[in-house]
């Protein structure tokens, strides 16, 4: 087991065993298979996800059907999720006041909403329910005022408690994690971030990310952090692999109205309208989106103990025939920070205790500052609009320059500290193609007529550059 370092700083006190562990994942990768069930909530998700990068008409049509609610074990756990341990919470009594409780309920995790009987806040006390069939609850007991707060326990070190620094050095002392989205390599077409025009280099999201991160890592480093990878190839974190997953993504398909679900062949046809219907599509999703970033979890969590969190990715939009895919002329740029719970996932009793764990860890006080720093720097450094949601059901924006978004993901809902999630550029656009194609070079060249850096070393400074400043900033430096 691993054991959190000695408390630094007034705002840090050491953590106990039992918060060390993630939750399903602290002795090992061992899944429940019977109890899990992949919930409307999630089928929500995971279209507004594959709808942002997946490239085809024929790819974003998954079937709701295959993620029924009516299909909830009596654990009501999340995907590959296990029982929460409730009593950690009882090291954050009296550590959140009334006030600042209800505001970051209402206005950043909750703000689609929640069944009455989920959480119930009075004055003195929040009643949080651990399980309907059993009926228990969890009372988390306010501070009377802000004098009165007892020390947050968490594993990371907001600004104002790192040990000062030289102004060239803004990022002393300062534990960074960086988080090159998805895999590349041979999983890139598994995990549909791939796309080729006609002969050009074909595009594979995990391997530009790949790209940043390293560049991002020599910029840190130089302005004093300590950088840590939570991926830094193209291998995957977690050992499992799709076919670890063939027989649970079989029960899937054949409790959700499927009684003879297909294999799916060795290769799957992009262009099948029922391809999300087969057990190697569900076995594949399965490794790479939730086995993987529980992993990547278990990592950061027991291991790396960051103060911050970076999840590099750059963004997409359908294009039509996957065979004959079409540039665009739309590019923009948002940041996320964990958020924005709908009312399907706060039913899960894994997702709820894991909210309220990091509602607890206050560590929105800290990511949407330094997301808000750093989207201002990546807007001036790229000049691209904020990205606009279609529509409110997933996400709620929370900042003041319209760059920033409340969303809950697994990576910024799982890590235990600050998290902040870019999504620069438009990968299939014109401009953003073009700039991909050109790789890296040094100073500016001529891009569909204007001069431009290399788009991997702007994604890089600009993250840098935000960085540098709140810490500046924040330190007093």
């Amino acid at each position: 087991m691993f054991h959190c370092k000695k408390a630094r700083g007034n705002d840090e006190i050491q953590m106990p065993n039992a918060e060390l562990k993630t939750n399903h994942e602290s002795q090992g990768m061992t899944f429940r298979r019977l109890g899990l069930v992949i919930p409307l909530a999630f089928a929500r998700r995971a279209v507004a996800s594959r709808r942002r990068v997946i490239r085809g008409s024929s790819f974003v049509a998954i079937s709701v059907s295959i993620f029924a609610t009516t299909l909830r074990s009596a654990d009501n756990l999340g995907v590959l999720g296990s029982a929460p341990k409730w009593s950690v919470l009882e090291h954050y009594q009296e550590t959140i006041t009334h006030d600042e409780f209800a505001h970051l309920i209402n206005d950043v995790y909750c703000t689609h909403g929640f069944a009455a009987d989920l959480i119930k806040i009075d004055h003195n006390a929040a009643q949080i329910l651990i399980n309907r069939e059993s009926h228990n609850v969890f009372t988390l007991r306010f501070a009377p005022d802000a004098n009165s707060k007892a020390h947050v326990p968490r594993l990371w070190r907001p600004a104002r408690s790192l040990l000062p620094a030289k102004p060239e050095k803004p990022l002393s002392g300062l534990r960074v994690a960086l988080d090159p989205g998805h895999l590349g390599g041979k999983w890139a077409k598994m995990e549909e971030r791939w796309f080729q025009v006609g002969d050009t280099k074909p595009v594979t999201e995990g391997d530009l990310t790949l790209r940043v991160s390293r560049m991002l890592a020599s910029r840190l480093r130089k302005l004093g952090a300590t950088v840590l990878y939570v991926r830094n190839s193209t291998d995957p974190i977690t050992p499992k692999r799709p076919g670890d997953f063939k027989e649970l993504a079989r029960k899937i398909l054949i409790k959700n109205g499927l009684p003879q679900p297909r294999i799916g062949g060795d290769v799957l046809d992009p262009n099948d309208p029922e391809k999300e219907q087969t057990i190697r599509w569900q076995s594949e999703m399965l490794f790479y989106r939730y086995s993987e970033i529980r992993r990547r979890a278990v990592l950061v969590n027991t291991k790396l103990h960051p103060d911050l969190v970076l999840c590099l990715h750059l963004n997409a939009e359908g294009w039509g025939d996957p065979s004959k895919p079409t540039l665009i002329d739309n590019n923009h740029l948002h940041l996320l920070v964990n958020g924005s719970y709908l009312q399907d996932e706060l039913d899960l009793d894994d997702e709820r205790f894991e909210m309220i764990r990091r509602l607890l860890s206050r560590a929105y006080d800290e990511e949407l500052p330094i997301a808000d720093t750093v989207a201002t720097s990546m807007a001036k450094a790229t000049g691209l609009p904020p990205y606009q949601y279609p529509t409110t059901l997933t996400t709620t924006k929370v900042d003041s320059s319209g760059y920033v978004y409340a969303r809950n993901l697994l990576a910024t809902r799982l890590y235990r500290c600050p998290v902040v999630y870019c999504e620069p550029y438009v990968m299939n656009s014109k401009d953003g193609f073009a700039r991909i194609q050109a790789g890296d070079y040094q100073g500016t060249r001529e891009i569909n007529g204007v001069a431009r850096k290399s788009i991997f070393r702007e994604y890089a400074d600009s993250v840098a550059e935000g960085l540098s400043e709140y810490y500046r900033h924040a330190r007093g430096l």
